[in-house]
Order: C-alpha cells, then sequence, then structure tokens
C-alpha cells in the first residue's frame, strides 16, 4: 500500500492552497482535524515548507476541485506502482551502526531463552548472519566470555509483535505444548500468561497426599478408652480401702 510523503508539509500547503475543510484534510494526511486547524491557525508547524501533492504526483488537481465543492467528497491517494508492496521487507533486515555491538548479546538470550527458533528467523529478527549465530549456539564467538543476553526488543532490535509471531511459528512446528517450563519456553509471554497453572507439589511432600490428623484406629476405640477412666478409682488403680484400716492397726 502506498503511503503519502510528507503528510504534514502536503497539510501546509493543502491548508494554504486550497478551501478543503479541515476534516477533508485530516483524513487525507492521517492527522487529526484539530492539529490541521492548529496549522491554520499558526500554532502547529510554524516553519514547516509546503509540499505540493499534485505536483509530485500523489493527488490529481481533479480531486481537489470536486472537494472543494462538496464537503463529503474524500481527496484520494494516486496509485503509485513503484511503491507497490513497499511495506515488505526484502533481504536482511537493515541494522543501526550504533546497534550493531548490541546483536551478539540479543542473539544469546534467542538462543538461551527461546531454543526453538531457527536460525533463519533469529537471522530475520536482528539482522545477523547464521555463521554468527552458529558460533554463540556453540559457544565458540571470540567474545563469548563477555556476551550478556539481553530482550532484542529491549534493544529496539526487533519489534514485540514480531518476535511474538516467529516464537508462535516455532512452537507450531515444535508440537504440543506439555509442562510449564517447555510452555513457557516454546510459546510467547502474552500467550503463556493467558494458559491456566499447572498445580505441581514440591518434592519434599511427595508421599504425605494420604496423611491425615485424626486417629486411624477410629471412634470405637475412643469409646472404650472412655469407659476405661470414667472413674478416679480405675485410673490410678487404688487399692482396696480395707488394707488401709489393716495397716493402722499395726
Amino acid at each position: 500500500m502506498a503511503k503519502l510523503l510528507h503528510p504534514k508539509a502536503t497539510a501546509v500547503w493543502l491548508v494554504d492552497n486550497t478551501t478543503l475543510t479541515f476534516k477533508q484534510i485530516a483524513d487525507f494526511v492521517g492527522m487529526h482535524e484539530l492539529e490541521v486547524q492548529g496549522i491554520a491557525d499558526g500554532d502547529v508547524a510554524t516553519g514547516v515548507k509546503g509540499f505540493d501533492p499534485v505536483a509530485n504526483n500523489q493527488l490529481d488537481q481533479d480531486n481537489i476541485d470536486k472537494a472543494e465543492k462538496d464537503p463529503l467528497v474524500k481527496l484520494k491517494l494516486k496509485f503509485n506502482p513503484a511503491a507497490h508492496d513497499e511495506d515488505k521487507r526484502r533481504g536482511p533486515r537493515y541494522t543501526p551502526l550504533s546497534k550493531r555491538q548490541d546483536r551478539p548479546a540479543s542473539i544469546l538470550w534467542l538462543v538461551k531463552f527461546h531454543p526453538e527458533l531457527s536460525d533463519g528467523q533469529i537471522s530475520k529478527l536482528v539482522g545477523t548472519t547464521k555463521p554468527t549465530i552458529q558460533a554463540i549456539r556453540e559457544r565458540t564467538h571470540w567474545n563469548i566470555a563477555n556476551i550478556q543476553p539481553i530482550d532484542p526488543v529491549a534493544l529496539g532490535l526487533c519489534r514485540q509483535s514480531e518476535l511474538d509471531a516467529a516464537i508462535q511459528k516455532a512452537s507450531k512446528k515444535a508440537g504440543a505444548v506439555m509442562n510449564d517450563d517447555e510452555r513457557r519456553k516454546l510459546v510467547s509471554t502474552e500467550q503463556s500468561l493467558g494458559m491456566d497453572a499447572e498445580p505441581r507439589m514440591p518434592s519434599s511432600m511427595e508421599g504425605l497426599e494420604t496423611f491425615s490428623l485424626s486417629d486411624p484406629r477410629g471412634e470405637d476405640e475412643d469409646t472404650e478408652d472412655e469407659k476405661d477412666f470414667a472413674d478416679a478409682d480405675s485410673f490410678f488403680n487404688l487399692p482396696d480401702g480395707g488394707n488401709d484400716e489393716d495397716e493402722d492397726d499395726n
């Protein structure tokens, strides 16, 4: 899909050279209607030189004339064959010079936390070569001792949506997700957080599933014990009273 060149400068030109409504201009350049009004009032885009969309083959004059007569008519961007499929990236990703030294750290992060990603996927995400990825996987990179894993999204080497899409694609090839640890490795962060947690018992508590605080002997034995100690004499097993009198006589 073709995109408008210099939208703000185009809006400045349309405000200065046409009688189009603010809404018509805003819809065409992809700005808010109040922002276009700010351009007309001189509060926005101060010092920006107007960009003629007619002279630069982005808009037809006939379309402008019709839109000026009817506020409901929308401006239409002219089709440019050279801009066809311009959103599709071709070839390796370009990485700015200022961020190229961060690529090994991002590769190590992807290899460590998402081993299911292929070398081709990592290469597209961070704009590197497969030999570099293989060297980091095998820990034969010349600077492997000093590399710390860092999220490529945090470094600005790729977008979170691109990383999630690559992880989802890799997870489909890997098959079903079994446990928590494998699930967090194979699926995206958003998807893993949406899954139900699996109940896990600590190893130190295994074998205690049937443990109970109740007396295993049952209620009948408890009743018998209560009967045995119903009176003090039976509890202390005191001697008969006649023996005490005999001892006093002696």
